[in-house]
């Protein structure tokens, strides 16, 4: 058994913490020095629902001025309801308004020297009830919200997530890439942490992120990115995490939307998201059927060196993926009262799919005028998937605000049978029948999983601001995987391949406890924690009966730090301490097979790696849109890379190694803007400078990249009712420690239109409209030098048709409260 401990101190970096400190503190004074001598005074304020009491974050609040109801200013609620805005003397009126509530309008008041600051005291809002035709407010919650330790982006208004999966979405989330295989990376990095609802689940379960190419995106309400968690989340995921928040209605009665889909290639699919509320019983289902075939294409150019001869190989690829998906998300929320909530739901899904590729090999020896041989192999699979998942919730507030409990509980169980057959037939330059015998082989794959989850959160406030956190975590989780690779010999007898048959066992039990205190000095909030995890994974081989046993226990720190700015900015300093525990699919020791040239396996022998994150974030509100930018660090011990290596006969065999740092600096900014009433725009631009050490591993596993990416979404409304838009993504090239990636570029159109009073909406997007979504690689080790191009989708369009029913697309003007 081997049992070890990594740690990295958290003064190691002491010059780049000083000087994200250094600009941090210049902005506050530099922006304190601006707002004096300003000659304003101060409102406050806070929002709440009128039925629940609870406090309403990101609410609008706007003011304007008598006689002539010119607008004056306007600001936001933070994330406990609270507002507070700088503005001249003068007699006025406010309105407020959020995303599913009346536009209320408050009482005429004067603000003076004498007065100021004035406070508007609690101000109550109701949900709205009704739907009205006559006046239509543009005005929409931001795409990006700030709170002390996460972001939050909306994905509602996004026209080119009509008709698209949860990898579609993903894809148009700043911060994040999606590659050719679904895998999903948060600012470059591809270790990121998804959860579904805050939790663990199906939907992102065997497979990982992939599995999201089966989740329909009309069931997403929102994507939460978390770059720097707190130490009430799991300390699992080097770049942070990403939280998917589903669709579910609380209102009274029954409402809903549904969506049928067609695109092509082939993509159809309907979709019907639905709640039923009466007094004290909520009743919620979300389905999805759909039916896809996604076609691929790929390409690989390689040289091997062998003495004084050269081997070279061209080889292409198509590839389609025909897949059908079902889904179904069904649960209730019983009510003791209002504050008192517990949820049992269910989750189903299954997938079966049906992939065939068509790989042909052309080799050649010393150049591409002496070809030795043609090689053309098929690969035909079935798979099924399904997936199940039970979660019982339960969420108590009590009778001071923030003082609440929930506690958590969960059951997944998940299987995959997959069953490949491959043909490979081998023939001689001119194409005639070699004397090599064709080859049929036949892969069985059964993996399952099991995990049991429990987990509690309780909070206590004390004081005017202030808030005290614990919480517990328990998981375990088993994994099997049997499989077998057989091939028919010529008397027509099926006999295994040495080296390729077994039974792999992954069992996993993390248990977590954390603490967090808060406060709120002036305009200073922190936020301190941590949270320790005891990790016991091993693993199983049982036929050779090698078994690979990991204990670790680890503690890790978080803290948080933001400064209230006058004229609607805050920033942000925060650190946190991750760990990325080698996967499931990391650690399994069977190789793929469908390419007899390329296996890519994972290695029982991966240690886990540790990560020390650092950063400093500045956020500004106005009128028309909002601004944040950010500084991080990251320093990693022990970084997980994938690490290519070819035989003398050309065959190359990838797999992840422990290469010992990685020191990555970044810079981020995004933007939401709406210049003029028909018009968004929104932008993200990242900058990142990643500096990997593999001397360990490698003398020769070293780079220093520096790289950037960035994406801008302009949104135009040509008529009342037709939305039109624009995004171009750009990710630059950057080194790996065995090569390169190449730059990628790609737009993306879509147009919608409201139709049926308003009630249904018709969407068209086109993703990927020059079809240059290409994957572009160049590795290089010390006898060969590979070239590969991959494309997983192509261009896809999409018509989507939605209609929701006592649902609003947006929210419309309500008839004006007197008061509150």
């Amino acid at each position: 058994m081997k049992i070890f401990t990594k740690s990295t101190s958290l003064f190691s970096t002491n010059s780049v913490l000083s000087f994200i400190i250094y600009l941090s503190i210049s902005l506050v004074f530099t922006n304190i020095a601006v707002a004096q001598n300003t000659g304003k005074l101060k409102l406050k304020g806070k929002i709440i629902d009128a039925q629940s009491s609870a406090p309403l974050a990101f609410a609008s609040v706007k003011l304007f001025k008598l006689p002539d109801s010119s607008f004056v200013i306007g600001n936001i609620t933070n994330e406990t309801g609270d507002f507070l805005i700088d503005a001249p003397a003068g007699t006025y009126y406010a309105l407020l308004e959020s995303i599913g509530y009346k536009t209320t309008k408050s009482l005429t008041f004067s603000l003076t020297p004498d007065t100021a600051p004035y406070d508007l005291g609690t101000l109550k809002v109701a949900a709205s009830s009704k739907i009205l035709e006559e006046v239509e407010v543009r005005a929409e919650k931001s795409s990006m919200e700030m709170s002390l330790d996460k972001r939050v982006f909306n994905v509602g208004k996004d026209l080119a997530n009509a008709g698209g999966t949860a990898v579609d979405i993903l894809t148009n989330v700043p911060s994040v890439s999606v590659d050719i295989d679904g895998n999903v990376s948060l600012r470059g990095s591809s270790n990121v942490r998804i959860l579904v609802d805050g939790k663990p689940s199906g939907l992102v379960s065997i497979k990982g992120g992939s599995g999201l190419q089966q989740l329909q995106g009309s069931s997403i309400e929102r994507i939460e990115i978390i770059t720097n968690p707190s130490a009430r989340y799991e300390a699992e995921g080097m770049s942070g995490v990403i939280n998917i928040i589903l669709k579910k209605e609380r209102k009274e009665g029954f409402n809903g939307s549904f969506d049928v889909i067609t695109g092509y290639p082939t993509n159809l699919g309907l979709a019907a998201n639905v709640n039923y509320r009466r007094k004290n019983l909520n009743f919620f289902v979300n389905y999805t059927a759909s039916y896809r075939n996604t076609p691929g294409r790929n390409s690989q150019y390689q040289e091997v060196y062998k003495g004084d001869s050269t081997i070279i190989t061209q080889q292409n690829s198509t590839s389609s993926l025909k897949g059908q998906n079902n889904s179904a998300r069904a649960g209730i929320d019983y009510f003791f009262n209002e504050n008192n909530v517990l949820t049992g739901s269910y989750l189903w899904r299954i997938s079966k799919g049906k992939r065939f590729s068509d790989i042909r090999y052309r080799d050649f020896l010393n150049n591409l005028n002496n070809p030795t041989g043609i090689t053309n192999r098929t690969q035909d699979e079935t798979e099924t998937e399904p997936n199940s998942e039970y979660a019982i919730t339960y969420k108590r507030k009590f009778e001071r605000k923030g003082h609440e409990l929930s506690a958590d509980v969960r059951y997944l169980d998940n299987w995959e049978d997959s069953d490949q057959y491959y043909n490979q037939a081998t023939f001689r330059p001119d194409g005639s029948a070699s004397d090599i015998p064709p080859q049929l082989q036949r892969s069985v794959n059964y993996e399952t999983e099991k995990q049991l989850l429990f987990q509690v959160d309780y909070t206590q406030p004390f004081g005017k601001d202030g808030k005290f956190e614990l919480g517990a975590r328990s998981s375990s989780r088993d994994m099997t995987n049997d499989f077998s690779l057989t091939q028919r010999g010529e008397d027509g007898v099926w006999f295994p391949i040495a080296g390729f048959t077994n039974d792999f066992l992954y069992e996993e039990n993390i248990h977590a406890a954390y603490g967090i205190l808060g406060n709120k000095v002036s305009k200073f909030s922190y936020q301190l924690g941590v949270r320790a995890e005891w990790t016991d994974v091993s693993t199983t081989l049982r036929k050779t009966n090698d078994v690979n046993p990991r204990k670790y226990n680890n503690l890790f720190p978080s803290a948080h730090i933001t400064y209230e700015l006058p004229k609607q900015n805050s920033i942000q300093i925060s650190y946190s301490r991750r760990i990325r525990r080698p996967t499931y699919n990391d650690l399994s020791p069977f190789s793929t097979f469908s390419d007899s040239r390329n296996f890519w396996s994972g290695n029982p022998d991966l240690n886990p790696e540790f990560t020390d994150v650092y950063e400093a974030g500045h956020i500004k509100y106005f009128e028309n849109g909002s601004i944040s930018s950010s500084l991080y660090y990251r320093f990693t011990d022990g970084k997980i890379v994938r690490i290519r290596t070819v035989d003398t006969d050309g065959n190359s065999f990838t797999r992840p190694e422990n290469l010992a740092t990685e020191n990555s600096f970044g810079y981020e900014l995004t933007t939401a803007l709406s210049p003029y009433k028909w018009w968004k725009l929104d932008a993200s631009f990242n900058f990142f400078r990643a500096i990997i050490n593999g001397s360990n591993f490698d003398a020769s596993l070293k780079s220093d990249t520096y790289s950037w990416f960035t994406r801008l979404t302009s949104r135009f409304t040509l008529w009342k009712n037709t939305d039109f838009q624009v995004r171009g993504n750009y990710e630059a090239p950057q080194q790996t420690p065995q090569g390169r990636r190449k730059a990628i570029a790609v737009m993306d159109l879509a147009v919608s239109r409201d139709i049926l009073k308003n009630n249904a909406t018709l969407t068209l997007n086109v993703s990927d409209v020059f079809n240059s979504r290409i994957y572009r690689s160049i590795t290089e080790g010390p006898n060969f030098f590979t070239e590969g191009r991959g494309q997983g989708r192509l261009r896809q369009v999409n018509l989507t048709f939605n209609y929701r029913l006592h649902q609003a697309k947006k929210k419309n003007k309500e008839p004006v409260d007197g008061d509150f």
